[in-house]
């Protein structure tokens, strides 16, 4: 025996842990879901090509033009839109 005392059983009904946080913290984490489940969804690839095209057409901003991450920008949407499509159509078929 370790000495220490046995953990008391939790009656039925009684309020677990995540009923006794206040709501602060109840609205934080569902907050944070919702935009978890509504960014990410069924397809975390898109989220992540969506960050990458951001960032790639920020980085050209940044180092080369405007212009260039213009023009840039619509392919790499595009890229992906087929990508995401060709991905789905496989995996239903």
């Amino acid at each position: 025996m370790s000495g220490e005392p046995a953990a008391a059983p939790v009656p039925p009904g009684a309020p677990s842990w995540r009923s006794t946080r206040g709501w602060p913290a109840r609205a934080a984490v569902g907050f944070g879901r919702f935009w978890w489940d509504f960014l990410v969804g069924d397809t975390p690839e898109v989220t992540v090509a969506t960050l990458v095209v951001l960032g790639v057409v920020a980085l050209l901003v940044h180092t080369a033009s405007s212009t260039a991450a213009w023009a840039v920008l619509p392919v790499l949407v595009t890229a992906t839109l087929v990508a995401t499509v060709l991905r789905g159509r496989r995996g239903a078929g």
